[in-house]
């Protein structure tokens, strides 16, 4: 309670943060950083919480006024969307639990009694990022990696940032795009990140020197809207551009293969299998394409579904096992008619069958999700979700959807853009409009 007391407070907080001292950014930065010690170091009741922020709201509204809605948008980026509800009769879903786990005692005794919802407690901010000037349009941590992350910016830069640094730090700004990052990923080993752009580039970026070692244009001077390692092969990477092609781009020659593939639309999302040999793209349609990649890049299309045509796949997140007793693998969509969709792959093709919808705000940005990475040995497991109301969600995909959402983390000011765990789930980093990245510390369980 106290801590879901304190998230609310600073999310007041941070809402208002905004009309602080409007032209000092870093001052505004270490406010919030010091109210979110404060909060944390404070020890109340919870009615005395209660209290506190009842009292807050009112001062900080007499002193400021009501908050302002933020009104900015990548406009770029989402010209051409419009929003409704999922059609379910284009969806076919086949009901009933995803994670068969009423009778795992077994896997239950490996973590004691802790729920899902205690697992996925946080208990604070561990740091906030401000170096971006625009909205960070994604956020990963790298691969295996407790302490380094990557976002991608509209201010056409990117940054790798080290947490565990005291205080933590921004180690690196790579400048060479021209216009808005759109996405970008890290090598296998971390040693390489490539990253799309809206000025029809793909660079691939040294992490150890921070240099730029390539620059391969789209074939059409399209704006390239995201990029993908192969994860059998890193020497090639799946790019999805605004004509509607999916391309294989050869990291060592620079040069895009000739055997695109068209999906239509704008390719705003591409998820891969462990193997790399299935692909799935998402476009501003409303459409999920199956493909198939073999050894040496071609490409092959297999199954489509539709969602609807008017609205747009945001996010496509790929997990093979996601609990100890859940073993089929699992698609999770972001679709900007206000839902989070999870989806279980049923052939060799890649066919998708709908197996959970959960509510999320979502009808206007590029909202990203994730599967947390840990697999489950609980009953139940957890996708996290960033929403234009501002918030970061933890759905567990077993229980009901009236009671699917196990925590709610408050403390960002504009719509949440993305999400990542490091590799161990201690940290949480979360991406947003106004280009702040929060990193959330889990509670440690005893």
């Amino acid at each position: 309670m106290a801590i879901a007391m304190q998230q609310q407070i600073f999310a007041l907080d941070a809402r208002f943060n905004a009309h602080r001292a409007p032209s000092n950014p870093n001052f505004r930065t270490l406010y919030i950083r010091r109210r979110s010690q404060l909060l944390r170091e404070a020890e109340r009741s919870p009615d005395n919480w209660r209290q506190y922020l009842r009292v807050r709201s009112q001062l900080l509204q007499q002193r400021y006024g009501c908050p302002l809605e933020s009104s900015s948008s990548i406009s770029m980026l989402t010209k051409s969307m419009s929003k409704v509800n999922i059609d379910a009769s284009n969806v076919h879903s086949s009901g009933g639990a995803v994670i068969p786990t009423n009778k795992a005692d077994a896997s239950r005794a490996m973590v004691g009694g802790t729920t899902i919802a205690e697992n996925y407690a946080f208990v604070g901010v561990h740091h906030i990022f401000d170096q971006h000037i625009e909205a960070v349009t994604m956020v990963k941590f790298a691969n295996n990696d407790r302490s380094r992350f990557c976002c991608s910016s509209v201010d056409t830069t990117l940054s790798i940032c080290c947490v565990n640094s005291d205080p933590p730090s921004v180690i690196a700004i790579l400048k060479g795009h021209t216009k808005a990052v759109t996405g970008f990923d890290w090598s296998a080993n971390n040693d390489l990140i490539a990253s799309a752009s809206l000025d029809g580039t793909i660079k691939v970026w040294n992490v150890s020197n921070n240099a730029c070692l390539r620059t391969i244009n789209d074939p059409t001077n399209a704006p390239l809207l995201c990029c993908l390692y192969n994860n059998n092969n890193n020497n090639l990477l799946i790019t999805g551009n605004g004509k509607g092609e999916v391309g294989v781009a050869n990291v060592s020659t620079g040069l895009f293969m000739k055997n695109n593939c068209r999906i239509g639309g704008n390719v705003l999302s591409i998820a891969s299998d462990s193997n790399g040999k299935l692909l799935w793209v998402g476009n501003d349609r409303g459409e999920i394409v199956s493909l198939i990649c073999d050894m040496g890049g071609s490409l092959h299309r297999t199954r489509r579904l539709l969602i609807n045509a008017s609205s747009t796949i945001t996010s496509l997140s790929y997990r093979a096992w996601i609990s100890r007793e859940a073993r089929d693998p699992m698609l999770l969509v972001n679709c900007t008619d206000n839902t989070v969709c999870l989806f279980r792959i049923i052939d060799l093709e890649g066919g998708l069958q709908l197996k959970r919808k959960f509510h999320n705000k979502h009808q206007k940005h590029f909202i990203k999700s994730t599967f947390c990475p840990i697999m489950s040995f609980r009953q139940g497991a957890c996708i996290v979700t960033g929403s234009e109301d501002s918030c970061v969600y933890f759905f567990d995909i077993e229980k009901s959807v009236s009671r699917a959402c196990v925590n709610t983390l408050q403390g960002h000011s504009s719509p949440v853009l993305g999400v990542t765990f490091n590799y161990d789930e201690s940290l949480l980093a979360t991406c947003d409009l106004e280009g702040l990245v929060i990193v959330w510390k889990r509670a440690v369980l005893t």
